[in-house]
């Protein structure tokens, strides 16, 4: 990956005063536009010193104009940004402590891995000696002690990114981005550098944010995610709050596997589903009459200890089962709706236990708190 460290120099005057609070990195009002195309539309954010954040979402949602806007390598049209307390808006990339990871390797292929890794800090002049021992902390913490004399062409994929990793944290930086670090590489080396990369940097407790498009990978390894969408920001918050009560349709959508009813509110709490009806914990203030997105996962399907005192419970046919490794994806049909589809995961053990097959009709229900409810999008129903 092509990385750049790039030092706060000491005594630089920075644009304003000094702005105190308990955010490493605070965005104010983040605009960014290309001709009439707005990338990003008055983005606010605070990072707190230490925190991994993930910015999430699909190609062209602004994930990474930000995360370029904030390394000062494309400058925004409006808004502010303050790095440690000082306002960096307008300064240069060399006015500002971060170290960046690119999604491309390009290393140095003429330049040996230790060359490579100590290349910022033979710009800052440090003496011989001392880049050599720094090179060794480095290519050590990376796990890559015995590769130093080796040329960038002789390492794997995975090799290479831990090289472009430590070149990034030669200077000791106070921010460190990551572009998309992880998509060049096949599934299992991804899986395994994810957790490295995520427990490198508790150890050194660095301030984080990594571009992805990868659900998955921002639910395994942020403190907090940003989910964007058409150049904003939908929701912020931790991978159990992103995944459990996201706060629109597009970030159910997004992350995760969602299967999604139209219902109309017939009362506080309770919805209507083709003729069926089903207590929601979700209340958020829908008018009865109001027709509304149903949300509910697949894994929150209950097939198990269902008696008459159990809420949300029906008869549908099991029409489909995908397997799935760990589990099989079941179509269900509501006996009492059968325009309705919804998705189940059955657990290995479940189809095991409960013999569970195309065709066969079951006892299935919906826990309410799984429910989520959405307002329908312009065009969405039925006219």
């Amino acid at each position: 990956m092509n990385s750049v460290s790039i030092p706060l120099p000491q005594g630089v005057p920075l644009d304003g005063p000094a702005h105190q609070d308990d955010a490493y990195l605070r965005i104010v009002d983040l605009t960014r536009r290309f001709g009439a195309f707005t990338a990003l539309s008055r983005i606010n954010l605070e990072v707190r010193k230490g925190e991994f954040v993930c910015f999430l979402g699909p190609s062209g949602c602004g994930k990474t104009t930000l995360l370029r806007a904030i390394a000062g390598l494309d400058l925004q049209d409006e808004g502010r940004i303050f790095l440690s307390g000082r306002d960096v808006s307008r300064a240069e990339p060399s006015q500002r402590d971060f170290g960046i990871v690119f999604q491309s390797y390009a290393l140095f292929p003429n330049l040996t891995v230790a060359k490579n890794v100590g290349y910022g800090l033979v710009n800052r002049k440090w003496p011989r000696a001392k880049i050599a021992d720094r090179v060794r902390e480095l290519l050590a913490l990376v796990g890559l002690p015995d590769q130093g004399e080796k040329y960038p062409l002789q390492l794997s994929g995975g090799q290479q990114q831990r090289v472009a990793l430590a070149r990034a944290l030669a200077t000791s930086p106070g921010l460190l981005l990551l572009d998309e670090p992880l998509s060049a590489l096949d599934a299992k080396v991804r899986i395994r550098l994810r957790g490295e990369i995520r427990a490198l940097q508790k150890r050194l407790g660095i301030t984080t944010i990594m571009v992805t498009h990868d659900q998955e990978e921002a639910l395994a390894m942020a403190d907090r995610i940003v989910v964007m969408n058409s150049g904003r920001i939908e929701q912020v918050g931790s991978p159990e709050i992103i995944y459990r009560t996201p706060e629109t349709a597009f970030v159910s959508d997004f992350v995760g596997h969602m299967t999604f009813l139209e219902a109309m509110v017939v009362s506080p709490g309770m919805v209507d589903v083709g003729g069926l009806t089903f207590a929601v914990a979700d209340q958020r203030g829908f008018l009865p009459g109001t027709r509304v997105k149903l949300a509910v996962r697949p894994e929150d399907v209950k097939t198990r200890n269902i008696d008459s005192a159990t809420p949300n419970a029906f008869e549908a046919r099991i029409e489909n089962l995908a397997f799935l490794g760990a589990f099989s994806r079941a179509t269900l049909v509501p006996l009492e709706a059968p325009q309705t589809c919804v998705a189940a995961d059955f657990s290995n053990n479940a189809m095991r236990d409960l013999h569970i097959a195309v065709g066969q009709t079951r006892r299935v229900a919906f826990p309410p708190e799984a429910f989520r409810l959405f307002p329908l999008e312009a065009g969405e129903g039925r006219s």
